[in-house]
């Protein structure tokens, strides 16, 4: 038996082989990169981009922006993924295809279409204009704000769906037991509802989190170079700067983000399974 596992374990390293050349190799050489100087291994890199205030800026406007795309991508997702569990037939059908058939479309197209709403000259500027609630173009293209919005838009499906997912699955009698025994609904959804979906919402925050902290193209497109994260600065380093040390201590610093928030939200989930 032991043997026979062996000969089907051997059928997997091919693909194996295939991902430590494509993906881990090169991952490995970025790390190097960034500890490598002519004198031999140094954390210099390192020491100079958190000596130098204005990279901090831009981690800590990376961080932030990727934490509130999050947090509206869940006050949004959230009533959806309930909507979507009670939905039957025709509407369920309507929810699915509107929530899966943007994921079709490349992230350039549905980010350079929230450019062009964001315009002076945009729809959003023009309906504004038209009911009388401003008489001049409001700015919103190049903000933050219409990051947030663009990107939180842009990565909803990956909230939904882990929440839609886990809300199907409750037992609807549980909060009628918790009313019949005079349980408010504000409490009813605190500890009946929302800890029975947290397995959801964290992963669907996972998903978010580590997606809005590395995007490139939407900011690109939105904000331009007025507001740079971590991805866009990685860009600079390699491209214009030509300073493949700095960027591959950015990148490194993005991956150790990224696994820290793979982690967590493993931890969290472990910790809820075994609540439950």
């Amino acid at each position: 038996m032991t043997g026979r596992l062996d000969r089907i374990g051997l059928l997997a390293v091919p693909a194996l082989g295939f991902l430590a050349a494509i993906y881990a190799l090169p991952l490995a050489m970025l790390l190097a990169k960034s500890v490598q100087t002519a004198e031999g291994f140094s954390l210099a890199e390192y020491r100079a981009f958190f000596a130098d205030d204005y990279n901090i800026r831009v981690l800590a406007r990376t961080l932030r922006v990727a934490a509130l795309t999050t947090l509206l991508a869940f006050v949004i997702a959230y009533p959806t993924a309930f909507a979507m569990s009670r939905a039957k037939g025709i509407w369920l059908t309507v929810f699915l295809v509107a929530l899966v058939l943007p994921m079709s479309l490349g992230v350039v197209v549905k980010a350079f279409a929230w450019s062009i709403l964001f315009r002076a000259n945009g729809v959003l500027n023009s309906i504004l204009m038209g009911i009388g609630m401003t008489e001049r173009p409001v700015r919103m293209l190049f903000t933050e704000t219409a990051l947030i919005v663009g990107a939180a838009n842009v990565f909803l499906p990956f909230m939904v769906l882990p929440i839609y997912s886990v809300v199907r699955q409750l037992d609807t009698r549980l909060p009628e037991a918790a009313a019949s025994l005079g349980a408010t609904p504000w409490f009813r959804f605190t500890r009946v509802t929302l800890p029975l979906t947290l397995p959801g919402v964290v992963a669907g925050s996972a998903f978010v989190f580590s997606m809005s902290v590395s995007m490139y193209v939407i900011p690109s497109l939105i904000v331009g170079e007025r507001q740079q994260n971590l991805s866009m600065l990685i860009a600079r380093s390699f491209l214009y700067l030509r300073n493949e040390a700095l960027g591959s201590t950015i990148a490194a610093i993005l991956l150790a983000i990224a696994i820290a928030v793979v982690l967590l939200s493993g931890w969290l989930a472990t910790r809820l399974g075994a609540r439950r």
